[in-house]
């Protein structure tokens, strides 16, 4: 592996050394959503695109392959290329591209 693809001025120990306990928090806090969603009744027999988009982050999160934040980024993001519908009566972004169950998205 050539030397240019250690872009980060700090070693792997002293990135853990600075951020370690920060993200356990957030692998607990993942976990404890996750447990959550195993103990809720679903509404209806169709999966909620959120969720879909959220299982496919997950396992990005795990496939080894580089440069994660930019391809989960992509992959919550909408790529349509047509006008948005009003907002009219929304309370705020969905946070993940409604087309992801019928596959339209990464």
């Amino acid at each position: 592996m050539s030397n240019t693809a250690f872009t980060c001025p700090q070693t792997r120990t002293q990135v853990i050394n600075a951020y370690f306990l920060e993200h356990r928090a957030k692998l607990l806090d993942i976990a404890a959503y996750l447990d959550r969603l195993d103990r809720a009744k679903p509404e209806s027999d169709e999966p909620d695109f959120r969720d879909v988009a959220f299982t496919r982050c997950l396992a990005v999160l795990t496939d080894g392959q580089p440069q994660r934040a930019r391809r989960i980024l992509e992959l919550l993001s909408d790529h349509s290329t047509e006008m948005p519908q009003s907002a009219d009566g929304m309370k705020g972004a969905s946070g993940a591209p409604q087309n992801i169950v019928e596959g339209g998205a990464l």
